[in-house]
């Protein structure tokens, strides 16, 4: 069986984070777990993974942006996941959207409210197998997956009070 190879872009945020006590918050890890991760799940696939950087998203600035998209430009993938803090993932997918020349990938990005690492159970862990299964099925464009469902970037928001993300559609 042939597969086609999913590239990982690893950016840090609560997906790729621990709990550090001393300061009450989620800190990103050095080493991202995302590989560990997928491997563990033993998916007939194929990844190729590239870490951009290991930040907590409001932490992301323009520099960091640019090396996403030109990560996704010299990509011979396509498709194409991006694990993001969950702060500004709707704030980078309107980036790529807005200033990706060619949208001919499957361009998911997706993280979680809790740590994979250290809490169970994580939302990380779904969050990444969905995005997963419906690059499969998705057609060429820029998604945010999220909480069992596809967003395209002009409609997604982070509801804070809720835990969750939604639709700006949606009541």
């Amino acid at each position: 069986m042939k597969f086609d190879t999913t590239q990982v872009i690893i950016t840090g945020g609560t997906i790729d984070s621990y709990y550090e006590a001393s300061k009450d918050t989620v800190v990103p890890n050095k080493t991202s777990v995302i590989p560990a991760i997928l491997n563990a799940f033993k998916i007939d696939k194929k990844f190729l993974f590239s870490k951009i950087c290991m930040k907590d998203s409001r932490a992301l600035n323009a520099l960091d942006r640019k090396k996403i998209l030109a990560t996704i430009q010299k990509s011979s993938c396509n498709k194409i996941i991006i694990t993001h803090g969950t702060y500004t993932m709707p704030d980078t997918a309107r980036y790529l959207k807005a200033n990706l020349k060619k949208a001919n990938k499957v361009i998911i990005l997706t993280g979680s409210m809790i740590p994979i690492s250290g809490f169970s159970p994580s939302d990380g862990t779904f969050n990444l197998g969905y995005s997963i299964a419906v690059a499969d099925y998705l057609k060429p464009g820029i998604y945010v997956v999220m909480n069992g469902r596809v967003f395209d970037p002009a409609e997604v928001v982070k509801d804070m009070s809720g835990g969750k993300f939604g639709s700006i559609f949606s009541k």
